[in-house]
């Protein structure tokens, strides 16, 4: 009897060759764009289904775009040479230098006190405030795991049902929107970064991203905080965690991780940044990320060690990487065999909507999409199929693509959908009916609310 995986190996050739199929005999593509949709397809269905490990299905593209003919070896493996992979790279590793010093959990404990846990209401927005604000910074499973153990310290004290939820929940899902404040605070922030330059020729700026990603970090949380503790009342007597005074280790990591930061928003500006005024236009943001990281290695942690030693460093998703530079690679085919020229004559019927109505169906239908599948391999096939509604919109294509990339971080109904969810649910605490309830008007309020804001602030930056 055969598993589900492995039906999955099966169904995805067949699949494959039956979309080459259709193409060549339906809809008359040429065989280089058939071939290129057949090998996407069979790339989505493994990714989506798991039949193989997804970093494994993400070297597809490596092997079978040269062997087809589509693209030269060469040409493929250059996807690993794109910058952005090395931004990632780079973030993976400062945020396990943040996790090695403990520093996270002190920032995140200090923003819960100043809030104040006299009220059930302030306890649960510290929390949520203080996660998003990890989450910026550190991936979003890192974050939850972080906090969770704190909040679920803190709840013992408590035997209050509609408390554990709401403040369970709203961990979880802050964990997920805070990602969206940075351009590395998520993975489908960096696949669209990757992608849009590939097909652009133009680097989306940390800056900008963060120019429309905090609005939508600013007013989701409290959005969503709104609504988890409306049935919260009364005051609240409880104990915080002391983590003691700060320690040399923890003083370093915080001051070359702020240094990396100040670096990043200043690059460019004001005034043309740093890079302008010390003549270094070849910079980048990756620059930045891994010269922190090379500082990391040197700087002493006041314990005979070093802020960041290689242990800690090579223990970071790997897997990650090979998935951002298959989606980079697919999108290379997609250019090459003129299938990108063939999907964007298709999608022309779009443009005959107008473009906030446009928006707003493309956030809800990404994240109720993401509630079943992974928000990577959603951001990884949706990118380049985006990048030409743009084009035959007559817009910068960033202004679909962006609003997409956050929508895959906010899946709030299902524990399968993010890894934030999914650990929120593995406590006992949760119930799914639970989830489900809070988490589809959320999902509907905070994607309806990026549409809105994408609209406005995208329309005024780009």
């Amino acid at each position: 009897m055969m598993t589900n995986t492995n039906r999955f190996l099966v169904i995805g050739p067949l699949f494959a060759f039956a979309t080459y199929y259709l193409c060549i005999a339906a809809f008359g593509f040429q065989q280089d764009a058939a071939i290129t949709a057949g090998i996407t397809v069979l790339t989505v269905i493994w990714w989506v289904s798991e039949a193989l490990p997804i970093p494994i299905t993400s070297l597809l593209p490596f092997a079978l775009l040269p062997l087809f003919g589509i693209l030269s070896h060469r040409e493929v493996s250059s996807a690993f040479g794109s910058h952005v992979i090395l931004l990632l790279m780079g973030a993976f590793m400062l945020s396990k230098t943040l996790e090695r010093a403990g520093v996270h959990k002190r920032l995140a404990l200090m923003m819960v006190n100043a809030i104040g846990a006299h009220s059930k209401k302030r306890l649960v927005f510290g929390f949520m405030l203080a996660t998003a604000a990890l989450s910026m910074w550190i991936s979003n499973t890192a974050t939850i795991l972080i906090m969770l153990p704190i909040a679920l310290a803190v709840l013992s004290q408590i035997q209050e049902r509609t408390l554990k939820v709401a403040m369970i929940l709203g961990i979880a899902y802050s964990a997920s929107v805070g990602g969206l404040g940075t351009l590395i605070g998520t993975p489908p922030n960096v696949i669209f970064a990757g992608l849009y330059e590939q097909q652009t020729g133009n680097e989306f700026s940390f800056v900008t991203w963060m120019m429309v990603g905090i609005p939508v970090v600013v007013i989701a949380i409290p959005m969503m905080a709104l609504w988890l503790i409306r049935r919260l009342k009364g005051p609240l007597q409880i104990d915080l965690p002391v983590l003691g005074h700060w320690q040399v280790e923890e003083v370093r990591t915080l001051l070359v991780f702020g240094l990396a930061v100040l670096a990043w928003i200043t690059r460019n500006e004001p005034f043309g940044g740093w890079s302008d005024l010390f003549d270094i236009p070849m910079a980048g943001d990756s620059t930045v990320a891994l010269a922190a990281v090379i500082i990391m290695f040197m700087v002493p942690n006041g314990k005979g060690e070093r802020l960041l030693d290689w242990k800690t460093a090579v223990d970071i998703p790997w897997g990650m990487l090979l998935l951002f530079a298959g989606g980079i690679a697919l999108a290379k085919g997609f250019t090459a065999s003129g299938l990108s020229q063939l999907i964007g004559d298709g999608l022309s019927a779009f443009t005959e909507f107008p473009l906030l109505i446009t928006l707003l169906l493309l956030c809800l239908t990404v994240t109720y999409l993401t509630e079943i599948t992974s928000n990577v391999a959603t951001a990884t096939l949706l990118m380049p199929i985006l990048y030409l509604v743009g084009i035959n919109y007559g817009v910068d294509p960033a202004i679909f693509m962006v609003p997409a990339a956050m929508a895959a971080s906010c899946a709030f109904m299902l524990p399968v959908a993010t890894a934030p969810n999914a650990i929120a649910y593995g406590t006992g605490e949760i119930e799914i009916r639970e989830m489900v309830k809070e988490g589809a008007v959320l999902s509907f309020a905070v994607s309806s609310m990026l549409a809105l804001v994408s609209y406005v602030l995208l329309g005024l930056l780009l």
